[in-house]
């Protein structure tokens, strides 16, 4: 045996189907794509979402609702969630930097602190943002608001 008379495994190939080659072929004329109609022709590509002139879901379906833009997403902190890390860690300090190394919001998150809960403990906090309540409860403890 040499690589002049390799060949595959009889059965695992086919031949490929030639379409438009002429009558004789048997698949000439047509060439498999029915008669008339925009399928058959060249170039024919269905747009998106085409239900076959049936109307489409998008159009069926009413427009609602409005996003806006401009929206600044804040990852809301609770002070129970607060007092829990004092506990649990022995922090005076809260800024963002701690929230993120344990796991409560990524490092690029606008942090705001509301007012769930209790705090029993003196805590300097940081963030952006503190909803009247919190701040209130913060500083009536001892604590100190910063504000970035």
């Amino acid at each position: 045996m040499d690589l002049s008379n390799l060949k595959p495994a009889s059965g695992s190939t086919k031949t490929r189907k030639r379409i438009a080659r002429g009558q004789g072929s048997g698949r000439g004329g047509t060439s498999t794509r029915g008669h008339k109609g925009a399928k058959s022709r060249s170039g024919y590509s269905r747009k998106a979402g085409f239900e076959g002139g049936q109307m489409p879901l998008v159009r069926r379906v009413p427009k609602f609702g409005f996003k806006n833009r401009f929206r600044v997403e804040y990852t809301p902190i609770n002070l129970d969630v607060i007092q829990q890390l004092v506990d649990q860690k022995g922090l005076t300090a809260i800024n963002p930097e701690v929230l993120a190394e344990n796991g409560l919001s990524s490092g690029k998150d606008l942090i705001k602190i509301l007012g769930r809960g209790e705090l029993k403990a003196a805590v300097e906090v940081t963030a952006h943002k503190f909803s009247a309540t919190a701040a209130k409860a913060i500083e009536s403890k001892g604590g100190k608001i910063n504000t970035l």
